[in-house]
């Protein structure tokens, strides 16, 4: 049995530890790169806290089984997350993650997302007729803030009931507070020191002033979702979105749910449902790009489903993209939007043959198996096909491996949306447009940056309008 202390790991310094070799926004590349040369079980430290580091995807998938009774998120991140106002589901422990997860999973089940599927399919039109107006102007697309708007109208439709059209609307946007959230939490979950607890710098104050401005948008959904329950009190059995399920719930006897839990997963909604998807699009947009012949036969699948439609009208239709989807999976091995997943022992375990004690903080590596070469043949190189029905494939390769939504019980509850976000998107896109250009200012390829997700930086998409330009010709 070895302990933590025997592990091997970079040298740090006294009391820093290594905290000068570790910058957030790339602490994953750092992570992955040390695992390549101290294994895949090391530690290192940042003042006083040390992590153990984890990169074998069946000690990871474990782990993740293990929750919520033997881990949970960190004490830091909770904290943090609930001294920002967004401590729901996601960040939320023990009993108040189970009173909490049912009415999450209630509101994001296939059924739901079956009766969603009309207003899914008119925000994905308004994001064709966007990117149509810009093609007809040979206007550069800033590709994540576009992705961003399309993510959080189709969070705030299936979650909230409410129309905020962001897509289409000139005026301040949630986006413009939503974006600067997410990059402030990881940085103070990374902090060596808590300052902000003491001192208010220039960025903590403007921090505070976009909380304040979520926490007011929030507030208008709660009103929206009441004044509609009060009018119609049998939604209260029949609620027909998120907000109207946790509201109903919220005010059952015995429920030992409060409002501040209400307002925290519907900013919580709203935070994990625009990030994820639209990094990972963004992501896809470019891989498949750079990959013409992935390229072109998403287009003709595409277009054959389209049938000549600028989107998709039907949720049958869903289930014929599956060269599609294919490239969705093959996009979350090489470019995971969470690449690292952090928890703490509730309790003394043995992890790979370590004594680990109740507090200890390990990370999960999520891509360094994913891109093995004992696993997945030609690992770094995008090949949608490894994931498709009936295709020959290693055995390891599998979403076992990849572990895109993560494991466990606490597998992401909104993975089928995900999936129907990015088939809706990339069908329109390939199927309704040409990719002129997909690139970084420079050329170069897109960095990485993590903020909690991983996203491109300065990815901007130049479109030539397909339909447009053939009815020109005729």
């Amino acid at each position: 049995m070895r302990r933590i202390r025997d592990l091997p790991g970079p040298p740090g310094l006294p009391w820093l530890g290594n905290a000068l070799q570790v910058n957030s926004e790339h602490v994953h590349r750092t992570l992955e790169q040390w695992s390549g040369v101290y294994g895949t079980v090391f530690r290192f430290r940042i003042t006083s806290r040390e992590f153990v580091v984890i990169s074998n995807p069946e000690t990871v998938a474990a782990i993740l089984r293990d929750r919520p009774d033997g881990f949970q998120r960190s004490n830091r991140f909770s904290e943090t997350a609930k001294e920002m106002g967004f401590g729901g589901v996601l960040s939320a422990g023990g009993d108040a993650w189970k009173r909490q997860r049912p009415m999450v999973l209630s509101g994001l089940d296939p059924a739901h997302l079956k009766a969603f599927f009309p207003t899914l399919a008119k925000v994905t039109e308004r994001l064709s007729r966007r990117w149509r107006d810009a093609a007809a102007q040979s206007r550069a697309i800033d590709l994540q803030a576009d992705l961003m708007r399309y993510t959080v109208d189709v969070t705030a439709g299936l979650a909230f009931g409410s129309d905020i059209n962001t897509l289409e609307s000139n005026e301040e946007i949630i986006q413009s507070h939503l974006d600067k959230v997410f990059p402030a939490f990881f940085k103070r979950v990374m902090a060596p020191v808590r300052y902000w607890h003491y001192v208010k710098l220039p960025a903590d104050r403007r921090i505070e002033r976009h909380l304040a401005a979520l926490r007011s948008a929030v507030q208008g959904f709660i009103s929206e979702a009441r004044h509609r329950l009060d009018c119609n009190p049998q939604l209260r059995e029949q609620p027909r979105n998120l907000i109207e399920a946790m509201l109903a719930a919220r005010d059952r006897a015995g429920s030992g749910l409060s409002d501040e839990d209400v307002s925290a997963n519907v900013l919580t909604m709203l935070l994990a449902g625009e990030d994820t998807t639209a990094n990972t699009l963004a992501w896809m947009i470019w891989l498949m790009h750079c990959s013409p012949e992935a390229a072109r036969r998403a287009a003709d699948e595409a277009r054959a489903v389209l049938a000549g439609r600028t989107h998709l009208t039907d949720h049958r239709h869903l289930n014929e993209l599956e060269f599609i989807e294919a490239c969705a999976h093959e996009t979350m091995r090489l470019k995971p939007v969470v690449p690292i997943n952090t928890v703490q022992a509730l309790r003394d375990t043995v992890v790979e043959g370590i004594a680990v004690p109740a507090g200890s903080l390990l990370i999960c590596l999520m891509r360094p198996a994913a891109v093995d070469s004992n696993r997945f043949p030609d690992p770094c190189a995008f090949r949608p096909e490894r994931w498709l029905a009936g295709v020959a494939q290693s055995a390891f390769a599998s979403k076992r491996v990849a572990m895109p939504f993560g494991a466990g019980p606490r597998i992401c509850p909104g993975r089928y949306l995900a999936l129907a976000e990015m088939k809706m998107v990339i069908a329109t896109l390939f199927g309704t447009f040409e990719i002129e250009s997909a690139k970084t200012p420079d050329g170069a390829e897109p960095r990485e940056r993590l903020s909690l997700t991983m996203s491109p930086v300065g990815l901007r998409m130049q479109l030539r309008d397909r339909i447009a330009e053939g009815a020109q010709r005729t």
